[in-house]
């Protein structure tokens, strides 16, 4: 019945020149996104899409345009984006600043805070019983973001809703949709920055309140500032954390060898490595967006100025001329070379906090449980591209 499936966007027939190379939202890519990422990066490590964006795929291709951040530029988007939508100096004054929130210091302090809310989370779901990780991953987020930023918990559920119609407008490619539920998220962050500004001396002593009243290049930070700041802590980490639960998770539930060895206790350095690991094998972290400032060749491909460009991570991640097997886990040979979380100037900026968000879940449901196996009476769901990962990913807890 191969007449019926969809036509495999990535394949010509003999003479045939495509309008693009492969199509990032087409069917092939919606039914195996793996397997569809791992085919372009052999057959065209550099595409062109149908809109004439560029996806680089390989290894080398996302490395190089990652480290020349003068010729691919992160100024990308219509809206402000601190810090990581900002290049040069201007970076480099913003990153200083959100990096003064994410020093080993302050992960520190915050990290038992971090592992209460995991293990309570975690002491709440039904032992034995099944569980959707992504869902799991997604509450737990709001909780230790909220409990890290001092919001109010009755926004736990707001904030879900929100996490769920942000990944919808983003599957749709609807910009006005996509504007709607921004404007959203927006307005629950200026609620509380208002509030704090109201209150003056007797505001809360909290990050968002630090935040608030914190200076860049020695003036106070605008409200848009503030706001780009804490929509990018919150906004990105929200649904981050559920997809990152839900590969880790899985691959878990995959591996009971891995998961024992884990389950027995590991410094956080090593399981810190084989959470990045797994993350590598199956990166949710699908792409970032980049514009080119000058005409370019990269992999053979004349990228003109003013050309948006796409790392593929994912793709990236998974090139067997630099991880051999690209399923083979082995975090110690990999780590240097894993773009789970960027590389060069604009790499991830909370790594840190996701990091140790991510294994205190990881040890809660492990000191939790006896086991973590596949669920046999519901299968996974892949997320839809542009969002990596699973839709859903069942698992049974024993």
């Amino acid at each position: 019945m191969t007449e019926h499936l969809p036509t495999d966007e990535m394949s010509t027939g003999p003479g045939v020149t495509p309008a693009s190379d492969w199509n990032p939202r087409g069917p092939r890519v919606r039914r195996d996104p793996l397997g569809a990422y791992d085919e372009m990066r052999a057959r065209c490590p550099v595409a062109r899409g149908p809109a004439g964006d560029w996806t680089l795929f390989s290894h080398a291709a996302v490395t190089a345009a990652a480290l020349d951040d003068r010729t691919f530029s992160n100024a990308v988007s219509r809206y402000l984006q601190v810090p990581n939508g900002l290049d040069g100096p201007t970076h480099t004054s913003y990153r200083a600043v959100v990096d003064r929130y994410l020093t080993p210091e302050r992960m520190a302090a915050l990290e038992p805070v971090v592992e209460r809310v995991a293990a309570e989370l975690v002491a709440g779901l039904d032992v034995p019983g099944a569980v959707d990780a992504v869902a799991v991953g997604g509450r737990f987020a709001v909780r230790a973001q909220c409990a890290w930023l001092g919001w109010p918990a009755d926004l736990e559920d707001e904030l879900l809703e929100w996490m769920a119609d942000n990944h919808a407008a983003s599957r749709s490619g609807d910009r006005a949709r996509t504007a709607e539920v921004a404007a959203r998220f927006d307005a629950i962050i200026r609620s509380l920055t208002d509030a704090r500004r109201q209150a003056g001396a007797d505001a809360p002593a909290d990050v968002t309140t630090e935040l608030v009243r914190d200076h860049v290049d020695g003036r106070p930070l605008t409200d848009e500032e503030i706001v780009s700041v804490l929509r990018n802590w919150t906004g990105g980490d929200l649904g981050s954390m559920a997809l990152c639960a839900g590969v880790v998770l899985s691959h878990l539930a995959d591996h009971p060898p891995l998961q024992e060895r884990l389950r027995a206790g590991v410094p956080d350095r090593e399981l810190s490595a084989v959470l990045d690991e797994i993350l590598r094998i199956d990166d949710p972290f699908v792409s970032n967006r980049r514009v080119a400032t000058e005409d370019v060749t990269l992999g053979g491909r004349a990228i003109a100025a003013g050309d948006r460009v796409h790392l593929s991570w994912t793709a990236a991640n998974r090139d067997p001329r630099i991880f051999g097997d690209p399923d083979a886990f082995d975090p110690e040979r990999h780590a240097p070379y894993n773009l789970v979380w960027g590389i060069g100037r604009h790499v991830c900026p909370g790594r840190p906090l996701a990091t140790l968000e991510l294994r205190a879940l990881t040890r809660a449901v492990l000191a939790a449980t006896t086991s973590v196996e596949p669920d046999p009476d519901r299968s996974r769901e892949r997320a839809v591209p542009p969002v990596g990962g699973y839709a859903v990913a069942p698992v049974r807890l024993r």
